[in-house]
């Protein structure tokens, strides 16, 4: 009996870790961090676009910072103009599915049409063919490794998570720069999953300090593909 609950509790914990581990790669390829050779890092962001991403974007234009926005594709429909000034201001367009909807126990049909729908509506409104997947709540399973394979998608996690969703611009602010090192992929939200006019003003004051900062102790900030692939 003891052996089969110790086995029971291992497994559960592979589980666990391969759904939400940030190294993990078992329901297809992700990355959680670029090379630690050299100061640089890269800013993301998930669940937009939406009505606060101008403020996003007016703070990484005065700076010169590059970032990789995850959209969701409703967002993406919802808000098109705003998906279109994210790449025309030089920045990434990366897949956050099609209505933020958690992968996590579902069927591979299901993970594929939200993945093939958010691709679909970014290309169509952006121009853009995302090369980046980040799933929503970062949790993956069965049936991702196949739409990753055929959209030419790789996964990507995170080195250090603001919770900019739920903390003070203070706390974001603290959290993300106490754990900042080279090659780190900083994830923050410039929306609320689907929310209309959500409230990201923790996001955006914590924004404000945080990119100066950054660029005071010697970061450079880099999307996603020049961070991940230094040499394309």
């Amino acid at each position: 009996m003891f052996p089969a609950l110790a086995a029971g509790a291992v497994s559960a914990s592979f589980l666990a870790w391969a759904v939400r581990g940030r190294s993990a790669s078992v329901f297809g390829p992700s990355l959680w961090r670029g090379p630690r050779d050299r100061p640089t890092i890269a800013l993301t962001f998930d669940d937009g676009p939406s009505e606060g991403t101008p403020q996003v974007l007016e703070i990484l234009h005065r700076y010169g910072a590059p970032a990789t926005f995850f959209q969701c594709g409703a967002n993406v429909e919802r808000l098109p103009s705003i998906a279109r000034e994210i790449r025309a201001a030089g920045h990434e367009i990366g897949n956050h599915t099609q209505h933020h909807a958690s992968l996590y126990l579902r069927s591979a049909r299901f993970i594929e049409e939200e993945i093939v729908r958010a691709q679909e509506a970014i290309g169509a409104h952006t121009g853009a063919v995302p090369q980046w997947f980040r799933a929503p709540f970062g949790a993956r399973w069965f049936g991702l490794r196949p739409v990753q394979a055929r959209l030419r998608l790789t996964g990507v996690m995170w080195t250090v998570i603001g919770y900019d969703w739920k903390l003070k611009a203070e706390a974001v602010y603290e959290r993300v720069s106490h754990n900042v090192s080279n090659g780190a992929i900083l994830c923050l939200h410039d929306g609320r999953a689907l929310s209309v006019r959500p409230d990201i003003g923790a996001t955006v004051d914590a924004l404000r300090r945080l990119v100066p900062d950054l660029l005071d102790r010697g970061y450079k900030f880099e999307t996603l593909s020049r961070l991940l692939c230094p040499t394309k």
